[in-house]
């Protein structure tokens, strides 16, 4: 499956909008659908959510966060061609709320910033990534109570210790699971 040239903003008051997506190796997109279903389970929370958004990519569930009434929404990236790409959609979409950070991921996490009521973590397959970024959301108390962990991740990924599945799909070679601390 090929990157697609742009990315739509489902819902909110964005719904309809189109952003072009850079052709960047290892970019993947979450499918609309996928989001869809993301939001439809996060429609009680994501009002007024402080969110994260880890290896944010296209930007694509920070803006559709942002267009549903997320409060806030931090969106780390550690490509600098993508960095740039996330400021010219928050620029065309007039977003406030954002903070886009150039940076890693996994080191970010371990900088102090917490009280997140929604996490996304959408990272390259296969690296190790998941466990490494749920140990560091643990240990760093990134979360507020009740806050919710989404992973993006390859089919038959185990769930690391200390976190329960709430919402889960699989859509082709990929599974989806919302995830909350035990």
């Amino acid at each position: 499956m090929g990157v697609p040239g742009k990315i739509r903003i489902i819902a909110g008051k964005w719904r309809g909008r189109k952003l072009d997506v850079i052709n960047s190796p290892g970019l993947r997109p979450t499918p609309a659908r996928v989001r869809e279903t993301l939001f439809n389970w996060l429609q009680q929370e994501i009002v007024g959510a402080r969110c994260l958004d880890l290896f944010a990519g296209t930007g694509a569930l920070a803006f559709e966060a942002l267009s549903r009434g997320a409060a806030e929404v931090f969106m780390i990236e550690s490509n600098p061609k993508i960095v740039e790409s996330l400021k010219q959609h928050a620029d065309t979409l007039g977003s406030e709320g954002h903070t886009i950070q150039l940076a890693d991921a996994a080191s970010w996490l371990r900088q102090g910033v917490n009280g997140f009521d929604v996490i996304f973590l959408d990272p390259p397959f296969g690296k190790g990534y998941i466990e490494q970024c749920c140990e560091a959301i643990g240990e760093e108390s990134l979360l507020k109570p009740k806050g919710l962990v989404y992973i993006e991740s390859e089919k038959n990924l185990a769930l690391p210790n200390g976190w329960e599945i709430r919402k889960q799909t699989k859509a082709g070679n990929v599974q989806s699971m919302l995830i909350e601390a035990i």
